[in-house]
């Protein structure tokens, strides 16, 4: 990821915020993920926003996060070579933070659980983002493998150890 990702991803999202009406600042930092890949995170300053519009824009569980965010990673790796894509995250109050602290604790549970009985474990209520980071998390379990089962809206994510 490089610096050019880091500037047209800052410049879309304020772009996008102004079209919304929102006065917000936002700043870029260079994250390393959960995989090991390095992502442009960017950081919406919530200080020129009232509460309702930070709740707004976060959504139910993250869901105006994640549709801002699947747009943003839409139009910018839209057009442009493969070394010049990457991956953008948007955090607003801390939020996917927090979140992602969750996901990591609901893997782990799921990876022990699976272990302990040996039975498969399905784990409801993610969102297709979270879904996939938990896909990511786990990854790196040679034992567990993840997949997605069933249709949307309920949809959800199976734990179980490897089968041959």
């Amino acid at each position: 990821m490089g610096e050019q990702l880091e500037h047209r991803s800052q410049q879309w999202l304020e772009e996008f915020l102004g079209l919304a009406r929102l006065s917000a600042t936002v700043s870029t930092e260079a994250r390393t993920s959960f995989s090991g890949e390095e992502n442009c995170w960017l950081l919406i300053d919530s200080d020129g926003l009232h509460p309702h519009q930070i709740e707004s824009l976060i959504g139910d569980r993250g869901a105006g996060l994640d549709s801002i965010q699947y747009l943003a990673n839409a139009a910018l790796n839209r057009g442009v070579g493969h070394e010049e894509q990457g991956m953008v995250m948007i955090e607003l109050n801390g939020y996917r933070e927090s979140r992602l602290k969750e996901l990591e604790e609901m893997a782990q549970a799921a990876s022990d659980r699976v272990r302990e009985t040996g039975e498969e474990y399905e784990i409801k209520s993610l969102s297709s983002a979270e879904r996939r980071q938990i896909h990511s998390l786990l990854q790196a379990q040679p034992d567990l493998e993840t997949f997605s089962r069933g249709q949307e809206p309920h949809r959800h994510l199976v734990v179980r150890f490897v089968q041959s």
